[in-house]
C-alpha cells in the first residue's frame, strides 16, 4: 500500500507539489495497517498459559489442540484481512493523490473512500479478536 501511494503521490507531486503534504495521509493509513497487525499479535501472545499438571493429559491435548488451531486462523484472518486492507488503501490512495493533482476539491471526497477502505483492517481485528476469544494455549 505504501508503495503504490508512495509512487503515484511522487510522480503528481511533479506536476503539483501542493498536494505533498496533505497526501500523506494516505501513506499514515497503510502504516496503521500494520499496527493492527502489532496489536492482534500482543492479543494472540497473551492468550498462552503454563499448564496445570493436575488435568487430565489427554484432554489438556485436545484443548491444546483446539487453542492451537483458533490462534493459528486468527492470525491468518488478520494477515489476509490486513493485506487487502492496505492494498485498498494503496489503491485508494494513488487514486486520492492523482485525483488531487488535477482538481483540489476532490481531495476530501476520495479520502471518505480511502477511510472506508481502511475500515477492512479494523473487521478483520475483530474477526480475529473472536476467533480467538475461547482459546487458551496451554504449553
Amino acid at each position: 500500500g505504501i508503495f503504490i501511494t508512495g509512487a503515484s503521490l511522487l510522480g503528481a507531486a511533479v506536476r503539483a507539489p501542493r498536494i505533498r503534504s496533505k497526501n500523506l495521509i494516505s501513506v499514515i493509513f497503510c502504516e496503521a495497517v500494520a499496527i493492527y497487525g502489532v496489536i492482534v499479535s500482543i492479543i494472540l501472545h497473551t492468550k498462552i498459559e503454563k499448564p496445570d499438571l493436575t488435568v487430565d493429559q489427554d484432554l489438556l491435548k485436545i484443548v491444546q489442540m483446539n487453542a492451537g488451531y483458533s490462534i493459528f486462523w486468527a492470525g491468518v484472518c488478520c494477515g489476509i484481512g490486513n493485506l487487502a486492507c492496505g492494498v485498498c488503501v494503496g489503491i485508494c490512495g494513488s487514486g486520492c493523490a492523482l485525483a488531487d493533482a488535477q482538481k483540489a476539491e476532490l481531495f476530501v471526497k476520495i479520502l471518505v473512500i480511502e477511510i472506508f477502505a481502511s475500515a477492512l483492517g479494523i473487521f478483520a481485528i475483530i474477526v480475529a479478536i473472536i476467533m480467538s476469544t475461547n482459546a487458551k494455549f496451554v504449553l
